[in-house]
């Protein structure tokens, strides 16, 4: 409701509203005229300011504002810590919004709320806020969106909010399940020497979806695989003491832990016999 109402009141923010930040706790910028210039800035490093919100904002109780009075803003002040963080004053009344909801809403001096549209703002700002640690989250290296939404629930976001910061995320594509898969795969297999069964597993842990799992392993060649378990195989052949039956034993147990399966394990390791000069004449069995 008060979203639609106020959708396309863009103000122009004030750019130097940041610098005189750094002299004091807060800073007045009340006046119209101080909006100017700032949303160019605003827009130059929204991807920072979302980054660097900190979940440490205290959530005001609007159980004190009056029910049916008109609200006026009186002063808009940009508070030095939290970053981003702005304290609104209806009177005697204040409330601190992310500057994101300040501009989208046109909280300026002046401009007129009731308590019903406040709370609206305050859940819209709890939003950003969850949006904005999962962003830092991210920033980290890719997450699967099981995993941003077990970070929020630590934090102690609510469902609701969860659920609607993933689908900003997967929206915006911060997010995408199925190329996180489908990269975990090929990386896990080229890179770290990890078969099938134990990238599966992996995948489950990080709240993957199976379908989403097996259309990334299958896209994992038998070629890269077998390449894969052969070279972890002839490393462990040539540090494996003992006689050639007793290294088969030990290198083929060692590729099946490592989530090769037991058709692939037979394959190399046969061949690594064979190299070895023995026949090789029983398959591996499967584990």
């Amino acid at each position: 409701m008060v979203e639609q109402r106020f959708e396309n009141r863009r103000t122009k923010p004030y750019a130097r509203a940041r610098e005189d930040s750094e002299n004091s706790e807060i800073v007045d910028i009340s006046e119209q005229g101080s909006w100017e210039d700032r949303y160019a800035f605003k827009e130059d490093h929204k991807e920072r300011r979302s980054s660097s919100d900190s979940l440490e904002v205290e959530s005001y109780d609007l159980s004190v504002f009056p029910e049916d009075e008109e609200l006026i803003i009186t002063t808009v002040q940009l508070l030095k810590s939290p970053k981003f963080r702005y304290r609104i004053s209806f009177g005697p009344y204040s409330m601190d919004v992310h500057e994101d909801i300040m501009i989208k809403y046109r909280m300026i001096k002046g401009a007129v709320f009731t308590k019903l549209e406040l709370e609206e703002i305050i859940t819209a700002d709890e939003r950003q806020r969850g949006y904005g640690e999962a962003l830092k989250y991210l920033s980290r290296k890719p997450r699967t969106s099981f995993e941003i939404a077990c970070r929020l629930k630590e934090k102690g976001w609510g469902e609701e909010t969860i659920a609607e910061v993933i689908e900003r995320l997967i929206q915006e594509r911060w997010i995408d399940d199925a190329a996180y898969a489908q990269e975990w795969a090929a990386q896990r297999v080229r890179s770290r020497g990890k078969g099938k069964a134990w990238i599966r597993h992996e995948l489950r842990q990080k709240g993957i979806s199976k379908p989403l799992i097996e259309e990334a392993l299958g896209q994992v060649s038998e070629e890269a695989e077998y390449d894969s378990a052969m070279q972890l195989a002839q490393r462990k052949w040539r540090t494996t003491s003992g006689e050639t039956v007793d290294k088969k034993r030990k290198v083929g147990a060692f590729l099946m832990r490592r989530g090769f399966s037991g058709g692939l394990v037979s394959k190399v390791v046969r061949e690594l016999a064979q190299q070895d000069g023995m026949e090789y004449e029983e398959e591996w069995e499967e584990l």
